[in-house]
């Protein structure tokens, strides 16, 4: 077993299937480089130091960080760095959201929370998932880092 399933069979039955489709979604839709870990205690796909040597500014040991799920006390958390970094894309989320859910968009800057499993809206995840490469995410992760 791997740790990322070790960290779903240890999460709140209930959450459990939601928070495993959400992580085929990232398996299926995100572009090739991603790479699948445990990073800060979450499930997370990462730029790997193969293709990112510099590492994450915070701590260049980690690699680069860029979509983590989690299940917290009361919600399910997506944390994707896309939408932190690029305004555009989070433009796009914001507006799409309200086409998939008859629920208020619960969301920080880089933080959307699910607090209701039977409502997570899969296929705009979908979609999210596919709008960033890794050589998109790189290039914008530099560009603020100046």
């Amino acid at each position: 077993m791997n740790a990322v399933e070790d960290y779903f069979q240890n999460v709140p039955l209930e959450r459990q299937q939601a928070l495993r489709e959400i992580w085929h979604l990232l398996e299926t839709h995100l572009p090739e480089g991603f790479e699948p870990t445990i990073q800060y205690n979450m499930p997370s796909f990462v730029v790997p130091h193969q293709i990112y040597p510099a590492g994450y500014h915070c701590n260049p040991k980690d690699a680069l960080p860029f979509i983590s799920v989690a299940s917290q006390k009361n919600f399910i958390s997506l944390y994707h760095m896309g939408l932190y970094a690029e305004p555009a894309l989070y433009d796009w989320f914001i507006q799409e959201y309200p086409k998939y859910s008859k629920y208020k968009l619960d969301m920080g800057k880089s933080c959307i929370r699910f607090k209701r499993m039977d409502d997570i809206p899969f296929e705009l995840l979908a979609s999210l998932f596919t709008k960033m490469s890794v050589e998109d995410w790189i290039q914008n992760y530099t560009s603020k880092l100046k």
